[in-house]
Parts: C-alpha cells; structure tokens; sequence
C-alpha cells in the first residue's frame, strides 16, 4: 500500500452531524485494510449515484465514477463485467436505489453481480431539502408531503432476500465499529453484497434518539440460515417501533455473473480455436 492520503482536499459540504462523516471514515479505513492485505488502491473504484452520498466521488482519494439518478448500480455492475480483478464498491442513496434505481438493484441481485452495495438510507431527500422516499415511514411530513405521505415503506431488506443477493447486512452510522466490518465482509464476499445503512440525516430527518433506543447487534444467529435471515428482515418493518438488528443478516455461496461470464468466454474461445484448426486442416 502507499503512503496516499484517502482523504481528498476537497471542500466538504455535507451538514454537521450528517451520518455521511462516518460512512466517509468507514470506507476510509476499510480501504486502508484492504490495502494492507495487498489489494493495490488503483483496483478499487467507487461508483456513486445522485444525493448527499454521491459526494463521496469527491472526498475520497481513489478511481470514482459519477453516475446519473437511479444508475449507479448498473455503472458499477459494467464496470465489473468489464474487469473482475477490480474492486468495485457502489455508493447510493434510499432515493437513488429505492425509487429512480430499484430494478437495476433487484437486477444486479439476481444476477449475483460481484459488487459491494452500500445504500446510505437517511429515509429522505436530503440533497433537495427533505423530500420522502420508498423508506420514509407512513405519515411523514417533508418539502412534498406537507400533509403526511400516505405511503407504507417498504423493506429492502426483504427485497434483496426474494431477489437473491448472498451477502445481506444492515449497519448505522452511530456504531462506526459494525458498520466498518459489514463493509469489510460484504467486500471481501464473493457475490452481490447489499448493505442498508441507517444513515442520519441531521437537518431533514433526524432518527438519532429512535435508532438508538431500538438497534441491537445480531449474535446468536447463523448468516447460512435464509429462513432466519427473513425472520430477522421483518423485526422491523420501518414504519413501528420494533428491534432492528444490525450486522450480517444472510451469507451465501453462489456462481456470480462474472464467473459464468468467464467460462462462456472460454468456451467461445475453445470453439473458435476448434474451427481454425479444421478450417486449416481442409486447406
């Protein structure tokens, strides 16, 4: 590993108390341990989506990919495809991957593209001053709903269980500690890593008091046991007051998409190697 500074100079503009800092941080010091295990830093890539998360392009010193709303997941998935051998960590926000970008999430899951998700889940539209999203809990008043929306939210959660992600974790911004190994296991997992991450977001939506009094980190619990693993997704169904469980929910081995890519390619090029031979042999 060299001596470069993660840290970027670039100008922060993230709230104070924004939960960002320590996903920042988090993702900073994973990346320094996967450096030290041998992985060079120009092999990993950061790809972001469009919010406050997206920023992290910005603040952290490695290869980043910007890109559109809702898109993350499929520049990162390509980005993959096109070369195994790098690392690749996809960054988005509740609104980003949830509203504009859940099809290419529950795509991407299904496909058990080998990629680390970590959806930065503040439950609101911070960067367009407080809008809901899929996650924002019944009721919720923001910028679009002055009223209360008149929504359920949904749980990623389960979504990602029926959709066929092998590595499924939940961590929170306020247990730096956990959130660091989620996204040090789900990395170093072999398949579709999703982490949903309670992310505060201090000047919109605000969950500090309610998240603290309710997480709890999963212990007695085998990650191989996928029925365990939905029983523990729905604890909490993001609209009551219930346990919610933080660390690795589900753990899986599966061929990924790159790995079947990578024996098709072989296979391709066997045949054509085949034809060439007969094809001089006639001559």
């Amino acid at each position: 590993m060299s001596g470069r500074n993660l840290i970027t100079d670039a100008k922060n503009t993230w709230c104070p108390g924004c939960g960002n800092f320590t996903l920042q941080f988090s993702l900073k010091n994973t990346i320094t341990a996967l450096g030290k295990e041998g992985t060079p830093l120009d092999d990993i890539v950061i790809v972001t989506g469009i919010g406050c998360h997206a920023k992290m392009a910005d603040y952290l010193n490695i290869n980043s990919f910007y890109s559109i709303h809702g898109r993350a997941i499929p520049a990162a998935a390509a980005i993959k495809m096109a070369n195994p051998d790098l690392t690749v960590i996809c960054c988005a926000g509740d609104g980003d991957a949830y509203a504009e970008g859940l099809d290419h999430l529950i795509f991407a899951a299904k496909r058990n593209s080998d990629i680390t998700v970590i959806i930065h889940d503040n439950r609101v539209y911070g960067l367009t001053t407080g809008q809901y999203t899929p996650t924002s809990p019944m009721g919720f008043k923001g910028k679009s709903t002055p009223g209360g929306t008149r929504e359920e939210p949904f749980n990623p959660m389960e979504i990602m269980l029926a959709s066929g992600a092998t590595f499924l974790a939940r961590g929170y911004t306020r247990k730096m500690g956990l959130l660091q190994q989620s996204i040090l296991e789900g990395i170093r997992h072999k398949g579709f890593a999703f982490i949903d991450v309670l992310q505060i977001c201090a000047s919109y939506f605000n969950r500090s008091e309610y998240y603290d009094r309710l997480v709890y980190e999963l212990t007695d619990h085998d990650p191989s046991d996928f029925d365990a693993a939905c029983g523990k997704a729905r604890e909490w169904d993001y609209n009551r007051e219930a346990p919610i469980a933080l660390g690795t929910f589900y753990r899986a081995a599966r061929d990924t998409m790159e790995d079947r890519i990578r024996v098709e390619r072989k296979r391709e090029k066997n045949r054509d190697s085949t034809i060439r031979r007969i094809l001089l042999e006639k001559s």
